[in-house]
């Protein structure tokens, strides 16, 4: 598991540009226009989902169209669903230690 993904996806915007992206492929004046950010801005955030490998770039001309990456998320699900099953794992132990405690005295 990567850091970068992490960090990539701690920015409120970068996570906005995901969901963006979800519908399909966009352009940066797409990605841009719901934003009250220049377009280099909205680029540097694209950049950074780049290299984090959360979406590709691909070239048309003069745009540079952004889609998700195919397997982006893929190492962040593993992490999640390894941790899930830890937290589950602890839970359930808690839950057989409070289960064999003494009862105690209701008076």
């Amino acid at each position: 598991m990567t850091p970068d993904k992490f960090a990539a996806l701690a920015d409120p915007t970068r996570l906005a540009l995901l969901s963006a992206l979800a519908t399909g492929e966009k352009t940066v004046n797409e990605l841009t226009a719901p934003f009250d950010m220049s377009q280099p801005a909205i680029s540097r955030h694209l950049k950074i989902l780049q290299e984090a490998g959360l979406i590709t770039r691909r070239i048309d001309g003069t745009k540079r169209p952004c889609r998700l990456a195919p397997d982006g998320l893929e190492q962040i699900e593993a992490w999640a669903n390894m941790m899930r099953r830890t937290y589950a794992a602890n839970y359930d132990r808690l839950d057989q230690v409070l289960a064999n405690l003494p009862k105690g005295d209701a008076t």
